[in-house]
């Protein structure tokens, strides 16, 4: 079935809504907005955690509700509830209509919806048997323990959730999307004499969990978690300082996420209060960086059809060789901007209005060698995962901690390194780049941004890079 026949069934058939009445309800609340729509919204979702051996927790959810948003200019009008009802709607539309007040608008006009699906529209929960599902993590479990004898302790959680969604506009127009999302977290605990450390690996995407039964696929996780155990266990203290730094590829994208994407954001740029702000077609990154929003491949965690007003999720180049040339966008601060939207409004559940937000960020490949990169260091940190960071949005300031590090020397991997932090400024660290690696690659598919208190799934990316001097905070000096 396609998404509006499934939407139909759930949101009309289901709940006893009539269509047309519903459409009409949407037209009076938006009538001499500029902008707006009601976005239903089915999801379920289930979580299953193994710790030691044990199922320490196996939890199911089921949500439903619409939220009504009304645009008048800068002001928007937002009511939601989880009753699906023509009464609890035309509350919801007598309460968004307040912002209309001394105000004279024309209805935007509805996106152009393009019929490109980007993952299977099956639901992950009922494809695979509760059974299945506790054996997987068992498994896990049972192979850490039977690989290394220094495993204390294993902790294995496996998470999926399947989200209908329906956006309706004033005009009449539809727009549908089938959303599954499936994650796999392997934790490990390992000692060696009084030592303890730990390792961590999870991966996922909107995928169903048949690709994470495969054998091949779990262990795979798990090595990678037993892995960063041991490494981390034969660690020495970081050192501290100016210096060179190497980002590996893939995850450490997270970190071109957060110091550079959210300031990238249309609401940002907008209110001025972004440390990019006013800067478009200027130079803000060495040549050759280019820097990439695309909510378009296909499976990826960030991945969307239709973002959550119903616009086409798109391909979006935003530094481009070292110079800006777009921001993300969602429908509001695109219109307010003069521009289109780029497909980025995005909402945590029914319960939240949109707001610009990124989907899978990255930097694409350039043209060197990895190995040369790190040759061409003499003495640096090798940056290959991280953890969590902050960063303020206004000054582009960061910090971030790293989770798996080493020291380079002569121009090789030396030891690794525990309890390294990265300390600098987003803008500023796009100008010391100096090499672009021809490795670039995504991340596992297991990141969720939060902004203004909602969380989304997102995805991130990067080939290896050399920055040629940033602020390592360490353990020694």
């Amino acid at each position: 079935m396609t998404a509006l026949a499934v939407t139909d069934e759930l949101f009309f058939q289901r709940a006893g809504l009539d269509q047309g009445r519903v459409e009409r309800i949407v037209a009076d609340a938006l009538a001499g907005t500029d902008d707006g729509e009601m976005f239903l919204e089915y999801g379920l979702s289930e979580s299953l955690v193994l710790d030691d051996g044990r199922l320490k927790s196996a939890a199911f959810d089921t949500t439903q509700g619409f939220g009504l948003r009304a645009v008048a200019g800068e002001a928007t009008g937002y009511s939601h509830a989880s009753e699906l009802s023509e009464d609890a709607m035309r509350r919801a539309g007598a309460t968004v209509q307040a912002v209309r007040a001394g105000h004279s608008g024309s209805l935007a006009e509805a996106p152009v919806g393009t019929n490109v699906g980007l993952y299977t529209e099956d639901n992950p929960l009922t494809g695979v048997p509760f059974e299945a599902k506790v054996k997987l993590l068992g498994d896990i479990d049972a192979y850490l323990r039977a690989k290394d004898d220094r495993v204390r302790q294993v902790m294995a959680s496996l998470s999926g959730s399947w989200q209908a969604v329906r956006i309706v506009r004033a005009d009449g127009t539809h727009a549908a999307d089938l959303r599954p999302l499936v994650r796999l977290n392997v934790s490990v605990v390992a000692q060696d004499g009084e030592r303890m450390e730990t390792g961590s690996y999870g991966t996922g995407g909107r995928v169903a969990y048949a690709s994470h039964l495969e054998p091949e696929a779990w262990r795979g996780a798990a090595d990678e978690a037993l892995r960063q155990a041991m490494i981390n266990l034969e660690s020495v203290p970081a050192p501290a300082g100016e210096q060179a730094v190497v980002l590996g590829p893939g995850w450490p994208g997270i970190l071109l996420h957060e110091a550079i994407g959210h300031g990238l954001e249309g609401d940002f740029n907008r209110k001025k209060t972004s440390a990019f702000s006013g800067l478009m077609g200027e130079r803000v990154a060495s040549p050759g960086v280019t820097v990439v929003d695309d909510g378009t491949i296909h499976d990826r965690r960030g991945s969307l059809t239709v973002d959550d007003e119903g616009t086409p999720a798109q391909n979006t180049t935003l530094i481009e060789d070292g110079i800006l040339v777009g921001y993300i966008q969602d429908r509001m601060n695109a219109r307010l901007m003069g521009a289109a939207s780029t497909g980025n409004g995005r909402r945590q559940s029914f319960a939240h209005a949109p707001i610009p937000r990124m989907t899978n960020t990255y930097m694409p490949a350039g043209k060197d060698d990895p190995a040369e990169i790190l040759a061409s260091v003499k003495n640096g940190l090798y940056a290959v995962s991280f953890g969590g960071g902050q960063v303020d949005i206004t000054s582009g300031k960061f910090v971030f901690t790293c989770t798996e590090a080493y020291l380079i020397e002569d121009g090789k991997v030396g030891p690794a390194v525990k309890g390294a932090t990265l300390i600098g400024s987003g803008p500023d660290v796009l100008t010391k780049v100096s090499m672009i690696g021809n490795d670039m690659a995504l991340d596992p598919g297991v990141g969720t941004c939060g902004k203004d208190g909602q969380g989304v799934p997102v995805g991130v990316g990067q080939p290896t890079l050399k920055v040629d001097s940033l602020t390592v905070g360490g353990t020694a000096v």
